[in-house]
C-alpha cells in the first residue's frame, strides 16, 4: 500500500511541477491554488508512505517520479527537447527508481 501512496504522491509531484510553470510565478490564481493543492497533498503522501519505507528509498522514487515524469510530459506537452542524450538520461532516472523499488524490503 506504501507504494501505491508514493506512486500516487510522485503524480501529484508531476501536477505540482506544471502547476508552477502555469502559474507564472503565482501571478495566475487558479494554477496558482491548484500549484499549491497539488504540492501540499504530495509531500502529505509521502509522509504516509514514509511511514513504513525507507525514507532514502521513498525520497529517492518521489523525487525520479516527480523529475522523470515531468521531463517526459515537457517533451510531450510543452515541445521539450527529445534529443537522446536528454532521453537516455530520463530512462536512467526510471532505471533507478526500479531498482530502488526491487531492492527494497517493502
Amino acid at each position: 500500500m506504501a507504494w501505491m501512496i508514493l506512486a500516487s504522491a510522485g503524480l501529484l509531484e508531476i501536477g505540482f511541477a506544471f502547476g508552477m510553470k502555469w502559474s507564472a510565478g503565482f501571478t495566475l490564481l487558479i494554477p496558482a491554488l491548484f500549484t499549491a493543492a497539488t504540492g501540499l497533498s504530495s509531500v502529505f503522501l509521502l509522509s504516509l508512505a514514509l511511514r513504513t519505507l525507507p525514507v532514502g528509498t521513498g525520497y529517492a522514487v518521489w523525487t525520479g517520479i516527480g523529475a522523470a515524469g515531468t521531463a517526459v510530459l515537457g517533451i510531450a506537452v510543452l515541445g521539450d527537447s527529445a534529443s537522446p542524450a536528454r532521453i537516455l538520461c530520463i530512462a536512467l532516472i526510471v532505471a533507478g527508481v526500479i531498482g530502488l523499488k526491487l531492492v527494497s524490503a517493502n
